[in-house]
């Protein structure tokens, strides 16, 4: 039997599209074994599919001043020296990345091991840790046509990315019933990341006596972000976090209010969803979700507002403009002609593995 091993943790958004590969491998005959950090997020997502699971020592690459930056390298060295002993062990055909601060030790010692080792990239600039990682890889597989001008020409290939094929085939029979929805009004599904968003909460549930009365709201808020003053409030159903549901609640929804992580948007287009992306701040992060946001609204998939630029008015009309002009979005995302990802990529993993 063919063995791969698969990386990546730290968010969800580095797991789920390993995830999404896992019917494909199996399908064409591998032994799946997951590396991840110690407690990190993947970790429980991996051992619910029934993979096994082998946590390393893991520093975060943080780019502002902190003391653990003293520490954290070492901490990536016996992340290094463990990724060795557990291929060694292992001994996998192939190595497939998805990314994090977790699979960059698992990448280079990949290398070492003479180890074919593949990576995905989400975003439309090289993480840092994918940075680290590109010079000991095989293939760098990314989502976005822009990508490909940040990454060696010999390495580069436009997969898209991994849809998880269950939300393809969402209910949405079943939301109506869970959320106590009627047929009669567009359901708008307002998604703002694992841990929420206080930004998007706020506006969205200041909107809701201008919203409800021509929309039923489906909010997932994040852990701790319930509001229980609004439990009985008519049309509007509110959720911490939502797992097989989530494939209904897309199924249902007219629009999507969402922030604009690269899978998060890329199952959008999938989907043909139109939607509103509120990135993630550059002030909070990289400026990541930022360019993917602009380049899905270049490509005519997306409306984007800026956090700094979020009011109840902004998004009001913004989700106007979104149902005004609904079949002008979903025929643009229907035109997307990027390559089956799942396909794609899995040529690529057995092409490395036969090697």
């Amino acid at each position: 039997m063919k063995k791969i091993v698969m990386t990546g943790g730290g968010t969800a958004g580095h797991v789920t599209p390993n995830i999404a590969l896992f019917p494909a491998l199996r399908s064409a005959g591998y032994e799946i074994h997951y590396i991840g950090s110690y407690t990190g997020i993947e970790k429980k997502l991996i051992v619910e599919q029934h993979v096994p699971y082998s946590g390393i020592s893991s520093g975060k690459l943080r780019r502002y001043k902190d003391l653990r930056n003293l520490t954290d390298p070492f901490r990536v060295l016996k992340g290094l020296g463990q990724s060795v002993s557990l291929l060694k062990k292992i001994k996998p055909d192939v190595v497939f990345s998805k990314g994090g601060f977790v699979s960059a030790p698992v990448v280079i010692a990949a290398k070492m091991l003479h180890i074919p080792a593949i990576i995905h990239e989400s975003d439309l600039t090289p993480g840092l840790a994918n940075k680290l990682a590109i010079p000991s890889a095989t293939k760098v597989c990314c989502n976005f046509p822009e990508t490909l001008e940040y990454l060696p020409k010999n390495k580069a290939v436009l997969t898209g990315s991994p849809i998880r094929q269950e939300l393809l085939h969402g209910d949405s029979r079943r939301a109506l019933q869970l959320c106590h929805f009627s047929s009669e009004k567009p359901v708008i599904l307002v998604i703002g990341g694992s841990s929420g968003s206080k930004f998007i909460n706020d506006t969205i549930r200041a909107l809701l006596d201008d919203l409800l009365p021509g929309y039923q709201i489906i909010h997932l808020c994040g852990k701790g972000n319930l509001d229980a003053s609004l439990e009985q409030r008519s049309g509007y159903a509110q959720f911490e976090y939502v797992n097989r549901e989530l494939r209904d609640m897309l199924a249902l929804s007219s629009v999507v209010i969402s922030r604009a992580g690269a899978n998060a948007i890329c199952e959008l287009l999938a989907l043909h969803k139109p939607n509103i992306l509120i990135p993630l701040s550059a002030k909070a992060s990289r400026g990541d979700q930022v360019l993917n946001a602009r380049s899905f609204e270049k490509q005519g998939y997306s409306v984007v507002i800026e956090e700094e630029a979020l009011t109840p008015e902004a998004l009001k009309n913004a989700i106007t403009k979104l149902m005004t002009e609904k079949n002008t979005f979903i025929e643009n995302m229907t035109k997307n002609k990027q390559p089956d990802s799942i396909e794609t990529i899995m040529e690529l993993i057995e092409s490395a593995a036969g090697k």
